[in-house]
C-alpha cells in the first residue's frame, strides 16, 4: 500500500532524559545518525510531516520546520509516529490492513484511517519497521554509531569531484565524495572504515584527517585536525580532534581540543582549548544527572550533551557525561555535571536575563547569515520562557 496520509511525529515527554534539548527544540529535528530524525521518518513513509505534536515546542519556528501543536486529538486520516524513534531510511510498503509500525514488538507509529481519533492505545494489525528506540539525548550516539556508516554509503551512487593531486586517500578513493565543495591539498582522507561525504559549499583545509564514515554538511569549515565517527551539520567551523559527535549545524569549534562522543546544538560556541571527557576512570557506565534526578545510559563512552545557543570559556574541561543547558555560558569555578539553561557561570548561581539571552543571539545568528526575523526572535522568546519557567 503506498501511503498517501498526513504525517506528524509525536514527540516525547520525558525532559530529563531528553535534556538539553527538550523544551529548546523539537526532539525530531535533531540528527540520528546523518539524517534527522524527521527526515528519516519521511524517507520510510514517502511523505511530508504536516505537524509536530508536543507540548514542549510551541512557538518554536525554523524556515523548513513543520508548525509545533499540543497534543490533543487528532483525526485520520494520518499517520502519528514516535520522534523517540529513528528508522533505519528504508522505503516501506504497508499492506492495506496495517494500523501500527512496531519495533521490537513496541509501537512506534499508528495508522489512522478517516473518520477515527488517535489515541496512544490503539491496537490493530502490526508490521515491523528497522530502526532505533532512542531512550534519550545520549542514544542519539547510539544512533551514530549504528546508522553513520550505511547513510555515508548512500553518497556512492551520487556524483563527485575529483579530489586534488596532493590530498592523501588510505583506501579506495571513491569512497570519498566530494560535490560542489573547496578541498586544499595536504588533507588526508581515511576511508577503510567508511565513506567521507564532502556537501556543497563546504571547506576542507591543509592539515585536516577526516576518517570515515564521516558527514561535512552544506557550507561548513573544517580548519585541521583529526575528525572521525562524526557529522558537521551546515554551517558549522571545527578544528581539533572530534570522534564520533554530532554537530548539528551553526556551531562553533575553531580551536584546538577534544570533543568525543558528543552532541552539539545550534548555535554553539566551543571557546579554545574546550575538551570533553568521554570516558569513566572506572570504564563503567556514565550516569547522568540532570537537575537532581540520575539516568544511567547503559553507555560506556559518552561525552558531553550542549544545548542550543550554548557557549564555554577558553580552556572549559567537561566531566564525562556533562549536560549544559540551553543558552547556558559556562565560565569560572563551580562546573558540576550538569548547567541549567540559561546560567550565567558554570555553577548555575546566576541565569541570563530574557533580554541578555536575545542580545547575545541577535549578536551570533547573522555571523551565519541568518537573520532574526520577528517570527525568530518570537520562538527565542518562547524557547527562553518555558525552559526558565522550569
Amino acid at each position: 500500500m503506498t501511503v498517501t496520509a498526513p504525517l506528524v511525529l509525536l514527540e516525547p515527554e520525558d525532559a530529563i532524559a531528553w535534556a538539553p534539548f527538550h523544551g529548546a527544540r523539537p526532539i525530531c529535528e535533531l540528527r540520528a545518525g546523518l539524517w534527522r530524525i524527521r527526515d528519516r521518518w519521511e524517507a520510510t513513509l514517502g511523505v511530508a510531516t504536516s505537524a509536530i505534536l508536543g507540548d514542549n515546542n510551541i512557538g518554536f519556528h525554523e524556515i523548513d520546520a513543520p508548525e509545533s501543536r499540543l497534543v490533543e486529538a487528532v483525526h485520520g486520516p494520518l499517520i502519528v509516529a514516535r520522534s523517540d524513534f529513528a528508522p533505519a531510511g528504508t522505503r516501506m510498503s504497508l499492506g492495506p490492513e496495517v494500523r501500527r509500525l512496531t519495533a521490537g514488538g513496541i509501537t512506534v507509529a499508528w495508522i489512522i484511517p478517516e473518520g477515527e481519533t488517535w489515541h496512544a492505545d490503539l491496537l490493530g494489525a502490526s508490521q515491523e519497521v528497522d530502526g532505533i528506540l532512542l531512550r534519550g539525548s545520549f542514544d542519539l550516539i547510539t544512533a551514530l554509531e549504528q546508522l553513520l556508516e550505511h547513510d555515508c554509503a548512500d553518497f556512492l551512487t551520487g556524483p563527485t569531484d575529483p579530489l586534488p593531486t596532493q590530498t592523501i586517500v588510505l583506501g579506495d578513493a571513491s569512497r570519498v565524495r566530494s560535490s560542489g565543495a573547496e578541498v586544499e591539498p595536504g588533507v588526508v582522507f581515511d576511508v577503510r572504515h567508511g565513506v567521507v561525504v564532502i556537501d556543497h559549499g563546504a571547506e576542507v583545509g591543509s592539515g585536516t584527517r577526516l576518517e570515515g564514515p564521516c558527514y561535512v554538511g552544506p557550507g561548513a569549515r573544517v580548519l585541521g585536525g583529526f575528525i572521525r565517527g562524526s557529522i558537521l551539520g551546515p554551517r558549522s567551523v571545527v578544528r581539533g580532534e572530534v570522534s564520533a559527535t554530532i554537530f548539528n549545524g551553526y556551531a562553533n569549534k575553531g580551536h584546538d581540543g577534544f570533543v568525543g562522543h558528543s552532541v552539539i546544538g545550534h548555535w554553539v560556541n566551543l571557546g579554545a582549548g574546550t575538551t570533553t571527557s568521554n570516558l569513566k576512570n572506572t570504564y563503567g557506565t556514565v550516569r547522568l544527572v540532570v537537575a537532581g534526578r540520575t539516568v544511567d545510559t547503559g553507555r560506556q563512552f559518552l561525552g558531553s550533551l550542549i544545548g542550543d545557543h550554548a557557549k564555554t570559556a577558553i580552556g572549559t574541561m567537561l566531566p564525562t557525561g556533562t549536560v549544559v543547558g540551553a543558552g547556558a555560558n559556562v565560565f569560572g569555578e563551580g562546573l558540576g555535571k550538569y548547567v541549567p539553561p540559561f546560567s550565567w557561570g558554570a555553577s548555575g548561581d546566576v541565569q541570563l536575563t530574557e533580554e541578555g539571552f536575545l542580545r547575545i543571539a541577535e549578536r551570533v545568528m547573522p555571523r551565519r547569515d541568518v537573520a532574526v526575523t520577528a517570527e525568530r526572535r518570537a520562538s527565542l522568546i518562547s524557547i527562553f520562557r518555558r525552559l526558565s519557567a522550569r
